[in-house]
């Protein structure tokens, strides 16, 4: 197979350029304009939607950057200098660095094994430990849904209102995922969407964050153009940021918005397909919903390789230094300092993905969790060691609305190939 299968990729096609066309032919080539309203509004329709029961009435602005969303969700969640935040541990940066851009520090939670996302008990754990330490609660909780796996939302937000503390979804991943019946993103005081090159659906880059009502779009609208005061000149009586998406985007987006089920439902299918191929191979597990109460939109198919699972060339692997980029990440131009470091994935993980990228096939390690991140070495952290498991033993394997079917049986033909014995 010559073509490179990869990771995730929302693809596109003509039906965004009809947006695009339009933007150019009106002018409208600025971060505002009617497709940023009419994205914005799509989104709303499908967020709000509970299936069967009374809609919710949540708001949307469009953004930069999941990363921004982030940001401005804690700035509307009154964060400042000196607070602390808590953030699950196993995730991307971007759901921690933000708390820093905000001079706050970000307090570390575990994960639980069954979603692999942040545990509620943990939670509580680390606000009664937070106020004893410092006479003071967290500013706010983000949990983060993985992969588009939901966390238990309704424990946190038990745990939330019990402390009085809001909740900041990162539901970047989790596009379409539901919990009991309701989009995540909306259970929160504010929830976080991406549209990265490489998620659900994509405006190449992108984000946006959902509000509770309109006075809070207005006030996080205010913040995201530069916190312009209402007079005939450049009036500015608050700190603002250049966060507003682009018109030319928002196109791409509205396009996309009309294959986002089709997309939803292409990666669940491949998931029920990478389950059923790889059930009889012994020492691989695919992570799959815990219970009915969870709906992911498997953004990412993952799965996890027994420590005992031997894959040809383990013995080999971590001997040369990365001096660049590795499958899908962008923007590395530093060398690595060294050939390991004190938490990596094992080197079966490590094997594998170095069997499958030989054959087109790219793959992934699982997010390195925060706490075990050099920059974070300071932060409080309160860990039971399920995330640096699973770290050790997981690995993402191709699951854009790219993939084919027959895509995932070479992935898996090469898979028990990989396997000594």
């Amino acid at each position: 197979m010559k073509d490179r299968i990869l990771l995730c990729l929302a693809h596109m096609s003509g039906r965004e350029m009809k947006f695009i066309e339009e933007a150019f032919a009106d002018n409208w080539v600025v971060p505002l304009g009617p497709n940023v309203n009419g994205f914005e509004k799509d989104l709303e329709e499908f967020v709000n939607d509970r299936q069967g029961e009374t809609p919710l009435d949540k708001k949307v602005v469009c953004l930069s950057a999941g990363t921004a969303a982030v940001h401005l969700g804690l700035l509307a969640c009154g964060v400042t200098q000196g607070d602390e935040v808590i953030v699950q541990s196993f995730t991307f940066c971007a759901s921690s660095h933000p708390v820093t851009y905000l001079g706050a520090t970000p307090v570390f939670v575990d994960s639980e094994p069954e979603s692999w996302n942040m545990d509620p008990e943990l939670l509580e754990t680390a606000i009664l430990d937070r106020i004893e330490k410092t006479g003071r609660k967290p500013k706010a909780i983000i949990p983060v849904a993985l992969y588009g796996m939901p966390y238990q939302i309704d424990r946190i937000m038990e745990i939330g209102h019990k402390y009085g503390i809001p909740i900041v979804e990162d539901a970047a991943e989790g596009l379409g995922s539901r919990f009991r019946g309701q989009v995540l993103g909306t259970f929160g005081q504010y929830g976080v969407l991406s549209f990265n090159g490489n998620k659900m659906i994509t405006t190449s880059g992108g984000g946006a964050l959902i509000c509770p009502d309109e006075e809070s779009r207005k006030e996080i609208l205010f913040y995201a153009t530069q916190a312009r005061e209402a007079y005939p000149y450049y009036q500015h009586e608050k700190i603002g940021y250049n966060y507003r998406m682009s018109n030319i985007c928002a196109g791409i987006g509205r396009g996309q918005m009309t294959v986002l089920d089709e997309h939803i439902a292409h990666h669940r299918h491949l998931q029920e397909l990478y389950c059923e191929l790889t059930a009889d191979i012994d020492g691989i597990t695919m992570h799959c919903n815990p219970n009915p109460d969870f709906d992911s939109n498997f953004w990412l198919c993952t799965a996890l390789l027994s420590p005992s699972l031997r894959i040809k060339g383990q013995d080999e692997v971590y001997r040369q230094k990365v001096s660049g980029a590795v499958g899908g990440a962008a923007g590395v131009t530093h060398a690595a300092s060294s050939t390991t470091t004190d938490c990596q994935p094992n080197d079966n993980v490590e094997a594998l993905r170095l069997i499958l990228d030989a054959a087109n096939i790219e793959s992934r390690p699982l997010w390195k969790p925060m706490h075990r991140q050099p920059v974070y070495r300071n932060a409080p952290a309160y860990v039971n060691g399920v995330s640096a498991s699973l770290f050790a033993t997981g690995i993402c394997l191709p699951s854009g609305p790219h993939v084919t079917d027959d895509h995932l049986r070479y992935i898996v033909d090469n898979i028990r190939a990989a396997i000594e014995g």
